[in-house]
């Protein structure tokens, strides 16, 4: 009769010839609808390092701990992973927390996790603010503002009613979230190797138009090549040679710093304000 291995500590059951069971279901649909409202929390502890990591570690702390009950260990290297870099849509948060709790709960491979989270929140951010603060939000303001330029009461009742939508809506996605990684869980699984792969590659995409976006270095210095005529450093060379040439270099510079020399993130902070503001006075930035 074949032997069996009961790993008790992740409800998990290993039969002799390698198949595995997933471990018991341990969240419930309330702590996910807690975890919709928790959402909210995304913003707290906001910071210019992390961004939203902080909150968005703290929202799903309560489940991690449930999970991780008997895992001091596992919870650590989680809670870690949930508190690196993160900005994405408020609204759209929590659909991705859902997903990544309904991986967590199955001890899902931490590079799997990693991977999704990285590559799911620069798509998430796009798609949320497009569609809530670009779209919805604005033209139901424009309506409301009209309704209440005629003295109407339902200009402001409706905005609210609206906005109020959308939060209670944070539940919703979040428990979307959560099942869609639950039904797909298997799938995941077998070709974790590849999703792995694919959303690191999306992920460090994702980054690097992110440093095209919120890294900005101009060149105003110019150079004489005649007498009465100046040409442009930035417009003639860096804007035609290789644009955005000097914001990723910055950010590698940084990262190697933080990463290779382990300098704190607070002293690169510091020494960027510093550099801007000399390198702005003496006309060079």
């Amino acid at each position: 009769m074949a032997s069996e291995i009961v790993k008790t500590e992740n409800t998990s059951v290993q039969t002799s010839t390698g198949e595995q069971n997933p471990p018991k279901a341990v969240i419930t649909r309330g702590d996910i609808t807690r975890l919709g409202f928790r959402s909210a929390l995304l913003q707290s502890g906001f910071n210019y390092e992390r961004m939203q990591a902080t909150g968005f570690a703290s929202a799903q702390s309560p489940l991690l701990k449930k999970i991780y009950a008997n895992d001091k260990g596992a919870l650590s290297a989680s809670m870690k992973d949930n508190l690196e870099f993160i900005n994405t849509n408020t609204n759209a948060a929590g659909f991705l927390m859902g997903l990544l709790i309904s991986l967590e709960e199955r001890h899902e491979s931490r590079d799997l996790i990693k991977g999704l989270k990285v590559a799911l929140f620069g798509p998430l951010a796009g798609i949320g603010d497009a569609i809530f603060w670009f779209t919805l939000l604005p033209i139901v303001a424009g309506v409301c503002a009209s309704f209440a330029s005629q003295g109407s009461i339902l200009g402001p009742l409706i905005f609210f009613v609206v906005y109020l939508a959308l939060f209670l809506l944070r539940v919703v996605w979040t428990h979307l979230g959560y099942s869609l990684g639950v039904k797909a869980i298997d799938k995941l699984r077998s070709s974790s190797g590849a999703i792995s792969r694919a959303a690191t590659i999306l992920g460090v995409t994702v980054v690097g138009g992110l440093i095209a976006s919120y890294v900005h270095l101009t060149v105003t210095a110019k150079v004489a090549v005649t007498a009465g005529h100046e040409v442009s450093i930035q417009e003639a060379f860096f804007d035609k040679v290789f644009p955005n040439l000097l914001p990723l270099g910055y950010t590698l510079l940084m990262y190697y710093l933080l990463r290779a020399k382990k300098v704190s993130p607070v002293t690169l902070i510091l020494v960027t304000f510093v550099l801007s503001i000399a390198l702005s006075w003496l006309g060079v930035l």
